[in-house]
């Protein structure tokens, strides 16, 4: 009875999320400009969602999410490029692709007792070698990138929207609740619940007879699937991919940054470090860029808004070990006592 009282009220509190993010365009007027920043708090928490998977629920610290990131953006547009298939399918794809090259890395990995920082250390090397190798491969034009050919007006189909770039809002917030409805499922099932012992303690879940190489290798491939489909997304919304854009350490950076500072291991987790850390990364660019008169000397500073996002995001992280979510969940504590 509480696994199923814990999954109606995760389902409803997701419709109640896809009801409020769904009207947002309708109910605020919101610029190009916001509507971009909204598009990304959207996008960051589609890509925070699939890493929580594997280094949330399952405990395996993911350095190099941006293989499988790279894996779904450049699948889709070459499908798209060069033979003219939807992105939609090509994100399945892309998936598809992302998922087996998860599932033979990890698969590796975890057959040969790679855990902990030295897993971590691995997927780091896979995204780079990737990215090495993408450099020099003629069919997707070397480290020069692929430009997406540009079609007019709005199209569904090519997940293209020149009049109405509200489209792109949609469009991510119906793969984000999609992530977010795979997570809740995953943690009121009994894979959850596996990945959840093997993260506690693997050596407990292991004499209990729980199939470590086979959950979280499941783990890998489900998170590496959904992350896929935000790298297919990407390469629509920008129109251009390139090694460094897809395969980039500061892609794995970013997509990790969302839900350590959310909460790891939470469902809501990645959507409210993405709700924090994305518009604050726009605040200092700002700040930077238009300080007030008593700061005119910092003005057009390069790297000081990275300087100064950093900054913040320590101080969170000192004082919100466990993130928003377990601030909050400590606090509720405090006050019931």
């Amino acid at each position: 009875m509480a696994r199923f009282r814990n999954i109606h009220s995760d389902f409803i509190i997701l419709a109640g999320v896809a009801l409020l993010l769904g009207n947002l365009p309708f109910l605020v007027e919101l610029n190009r400009f916001q509507l971009s920043i909204a598009t990304f708090i959207l996008y960051w928490a589609l890509l925070g969602t699939a890493w929580n998977i594997m280094g949330g629920y399952a405990g395996q610290f993911s350095f190099g999410h941006a293989a499988y990131y790279g894996l779904g953006a450049y699948t889709a547009t070459v499908l798209l490029v060069d033979f003219s298939i939807s992105p939609w399918i090509g994100m399945l794809v892309g998936a598809g692709l992302a998922g087996l090259f998860a599932l033979a890395t990890s698969f590796l990995s975890f057959r040969y007792g790679l855990k902990g920082p030295y897993f971590a250390l691995a997927t780091f090397a896979f995204a780079e070698m990737l990215r090495l190798v993408s450099t020099e491969i003629e069919f997707i034009n070397t480290s020069i990138g692929i430009t997406l050919p540009l079609y007019e007006g709005d199209s569904w189909v090519a997940l293209q929207f020149n009049e109405n770039p509200q489209n792109y809002y949609f469009a991510i917030l119906a793969l984000l609740i999609l992530g977010l409805l795979i997570n809740i499922i995953i943690v009121n099932s009994k894979l959850g619940y596996y990945l959840q012992a093997i993260r506690e303690d693997e050596d407990a879940a292991a004499a209990l007879g729980v199939n470590l190489l086979f959950y979280k290798t499941s783990a890998v491939v489900i998170s590496a699937g959904v992350t896929a489909m935000g790298g297919a997304f990407f390469a629509q919304f920008f129109r251009f991919i390139s090694p460094d854009l897809a395969f980039g350490v500061p892609v794995s950076i970013q997509i990790l940054l969302r839900p350590i500072v959310g909460g790891v291991g939470t469902i809501w987790g990645p959507l409210i470090g993405a709700l924090f850390l994305t518009p604050l990364s726009e605040m200092t660019r700002n700040f930077v860029r238009n300080p007030p008169p008593f700061l005119a000397m910092i003005e057009g500073r390069s790297g000081l808004d990275e300087m100064l996002f950093g900054i913040i995001l320590i101080l969170v992280i000192i004082f919100l070990p466990d993130g928003i979510m377990g601030g909050v969940r400590r606090l509720r504590e405090r006050l019931r006592d």
